[in-house]
């Protein structure tokens, strides 16, 4: 029994979701004629209270689409200095919008609406003119940290009064809604853009939607396209992630708990100097300075347990959907008698 914990990321379509993909009604998507994709994307607009969704194939796509949408060459994008877009999408805000990011000390991932009013440059021309703000719920590098939502709304007052964009980065919102009993019509009333992510949590195989009202939306399309994102018969896909939202978002709260019963586990051992504060299903871990990083990954390898690397000693672990009981009661013992 082989038990990845390197992220939600490597799960496998049930056989449920596999009959709902094989018994999708598609057409070409790029001629807009695929009915499952259209379902799909007004299911999550109205999800979210916004008129207009759009399906990729990736969340880094549909975060770097939303980031051209809101910035022009030069501009500069606010956002916390453990963001997803700025760390995991190989310079993709450089890259593909010619913007620059202006990287906030938050806290676990997480800032202030007076951080944002201290980050905005001044309006003088030698300056890169700040247009967005971005913020990522839940916080990966955070250890799947939650924001707090009355902050946001702070910082959204903080946008408005400054003319600025508010994008958020929610590859794992569902995490945070059913953690923090918040719902999709708050956060996109808050939010211009929104990126959701269906392969994760939710566990499709491929996919991300990006949604907000059609003024900012309307050349979406058009960069996707750009992008190389534009794809045919993706109703299949799609079909994946209607099923998801039907069947797997209540379960989440099944992954939280097994996280927390991890993190209590490995707050116990004398190797771990300590354990980041579980919300959702993400545990960050600091080993001791003593103990090898690599012989303690290859200890857990060698009982067919996986996990990933952070870097200086920090390592995380993500549960999941085809996380099992009997791989979590297994992970717990293992876990219990470790020596490295």
């Amino acid at each position: 029994m082989i038990i990845d914990l390197r992220s939600d990321t490597v799960t496998k379509p049930s056989k449920a979701m596999l009959e709902a993909m094989m018994a999708a009604k598609v057409g070409d998507d790029v001629f807009r004629e695929d009915e499952t994709v259209n379902a799909l994307e007004t299911r999550i607009a109205n999800m979210f209270g916004k008129t207009t969704a759009l399906f990729f194939p990736s969340g880094t796509m549909a975060n770097q689409t939303a980031i051209k949408l809101h910035t022009n060459p030069g501009d500069q994008v606010i956002c916390d200095k453990y963001a997803h877009i700025y760390n995991y999408e190989s310079g993709g805000v450089a890259f593909n919008s010619g913007a620059s990011c202006k990287l906030i000390e938050g806290h676990r991932g997480m800032f202030t609406a007076q951080q944002v009013i201290d980050a905005i440059n001044p309006e003088a021309y030698y300056y890169s003119p700040s247009r967005l703000v971005e913020i990522e719920n839940t916080a990966n590098r955070g250890g799947g940290s939650c924001w707090d939502f009355n902050e946001i709304l702070k910082i959204r007052k903080v946008c408005d009064e400054q003319d600025l964009g508010f994008h958020l980065d929610g590859a794992r919102i569902w995490n945070a809604l059913v953690e923090k009993n918040e719902t999709t019509e708050q956060y996109g009333e808050v939010f211009d853009t929104i990126s959701v992510c269906l392969s994760k949590g939710l566990g499709c195989p491929v996919g991300s939607v990006l949604v907000g009202d059609e003024a900012i939306m309307k050349n979406a399309l058009r960069i996707r396209k750009v992008f190389g994102g534009n794809m045919r018969q993706a109703g299949y896909l799609a079909a994946a992630a209607l099923y998801a939202l039907d069947n797997n978002m209540d379960r989440l709260v099944d992954d939280h708990k097994k996280a927390r019963e991890i993190g209590e586990t490995l707050s116990k051992l004398s190797i771990i100097k300590t354990v980041e504060p579980i919300e959702t299903n993400i545990i960050i871990f600091e080993l001791n300075k003593d103990v090898n990083e690599k012989t303690f990954i290859q200890k857990l390898i060698d009982k067919n347990i996986h996990i990933i690397s952070m870097g200086t000693n920090k390592l995380r672990i993500v549960t999941h959907l085809d996380y099992t009981d009997a791989m979590h009661n297994k992970v717990i013992e293992i876990l219990k008698n470790l020596t490295v």
